[in-house]
């Protein structure tokens, strides 16, 4: 049975398992759900599954793979697959994601999320894959727009058409990561609101926020900074457009104490309420 989740949440961190197992209570007040990674917890046993399992009886949980691949050439990992969806079935979690990217070839795992060509052929190639994912998990997963530093030549589209198509022919739907976004507009010259603008919201599931490093005149995504303050401004206007959608801050270096990522949190909760459209009753 899956689990229903909403509000804001965090990435599970192997530095924040004690603060969760000794204070689930207070945190439970301030944190409604928390993401893992998936390839963290695919083994057999071990203490991160041991935690995993303490931990889940108090906070509901996403899962969020970094190995799918979806976009490669080479044959789906059955395999991955077969380990991927016995965690699914012990820990139950809302959803599934993993990147809109391909992360290797010939059998050379690169080790880093790669933006896919956007062309009519890489969607009917996606839309072909993603059948055969969803098909063997027996639901719908959600995938990621991944930061991006280069383009290229063969583009027949630019990226928010690309990702709205997939997920209308695939049935799929998107992870939104603000941060990627404001990353990949800066690195690119684009306006990011076109982005947001292009999305259907009925496919937003889950919002990513984190930091980057800026050197000027490119940034590179790396989630060991706090949120900065264009990413704020991004994350407002796309709650003003998409609605209240499940939140979380991804910190996966430079990890502080559990409190500063609460207080962050906080922002995140306050930045979303300021700017939900308003509901307009009927009389």
């Amino acid at each position: 049975m899956q689990n229903i989740i909403s509000g804001y949440g965090l990435g599970l961190r192997t530095e924040h398992y004690a603060d969760f197992l000794a204070d689930s209570e207070r945190l439970r007040q301030r944190v409604d759900w928390l993401e893992v990674i998936s390839e963290n917890y695919m083994v057999p046993g071990g203490k991160p599954l041991y935690m995993l399992d303490q931990i889940r009886r108090d906070f509901p949980m996403v899962m969020h793979g970094v190995s799918l691949s979806i976009g490669g050439t080479a044959p789906i990992d059955v395999e991955y697959l077969r380990h991927l969806k016995v965690l699914i079935e012990r820990i139950e979690p809302a959803w599934i994601s993993d990147h809109l990217c391909w992360t290797g070839t010939d059998g050379l795992n690169l080790h880093d999320l790669l933006p896919m060509p956007y062309t009519e052929r890489a969607l009917r190639h996606l839309v072909e894959r993603i059948s055969q994912v969803q098909e063997f998990l027996g639901r719908k997963i959600l995938l990621e727009n991944v930061s991006s530093y280069v383009t290229y030549r063969a583009d027949e589209m630019s990226e928010w058409e690309f990702i709205a198509a997939l997920l209308q022919r695939s049935g799929c739907d998107l992870l939104l990561d603000v941060n990627n976004i404001y990353v990949s507009s800066v690195n690119h010259g684009f306006n990011p609101q076109h982005f947001i603008d292009a999305i259907p919201a009925t496919h937003v599931r889950q919002i990513h926020l984190a930091g980057h490093e800026n050197h000027g005149s490119y940034i590179i995504d790396t989630h060991d900074h706090p949120v900065c303050d264009a990413v704020w401004d991004l994350y407002a206007y796309t709650v003003r457009r998409l609605g209240a959608v499940p939140t979380m801050i991804e910190r996966d270096d430079n990890i502080p104490p559990l409190n500063e990522l609460l207080d962050e949190l906080d922002t995140v909760r306050r930045t979303a309420m300021q700017n939900l459209p308003l509901q307009v009753g009927h009389a």
